[in-house]
């Protein structure tokens, strides 16, 4: 149990760090991002600042209580992860944790959260997003597939 909560808040740590740095290399070069870089076809680096969640939604709404509510949820999930008794899940929720952490600082700092990552086919364009993003739906993603990788990985062992 307690190996599963050092390897929750190594992957919150990390993902927390991983965000962040990201963040910061961007906002150091937002204007060559604001316009956008190719990077190769269908990915650009941008510059954005989304004031709402997802894609988005709710822009507009008070910042402090989407920071109020992600703190919620980050401390529920913090409660499942010292409740945690296996590995896989442990990073699960640890990626959740330090990616919702990493959007939390935006809100408090700059009102929003700074997004870069812009995926495309075409003129269709994917919703900028940020590492915080990724490690968040990838925690999710993670959750979800946790019984079957857990019984793989204790078959392997």
């Amino acid at each position: 149990m307690r190996t599963c909560l050092f390897v929750g808040l190594l992957a919150a740590l990390i993902a927390f760090l991983v965000d962040q740095a990201t963040k910061a290399i961007v906002v150091s070069n937002a204007t060559v991002l604001s316009s956008g870089v190719s990077v190769f076809p269908g990915f650009n680096l941008i510059y954005l600042r989304n004031d709402g969640v997802t894609f988005g939604l709710l822009g507009g709404a008070p910042w402090w209580s989407f920071v109020v509510f992600a703190l919620g949820i980050c401390v529920w999930l913090a409660a499942m992860l010292i409740r945690s008794s296996s590995r896989v899940e442990a990073i699960a929720y640890g990626a959740i944790i330090g990616g919702a952490l990493g959007n939390i600082l935006d809100r408090l700092r700059y009102r929003a959260v700074t997004d870069f990552l812009d995926f495309y086919i075409g003129t269709a364009h994917w919703p900028a997003f940020n590492m915080a993003d990724v490690f968040v739906v990838g925690g999710v993603m993670l959750l979800l597939i946790a019984p079957w990788v857990g019984a793989r990985l204790q078959t392997d062992s």
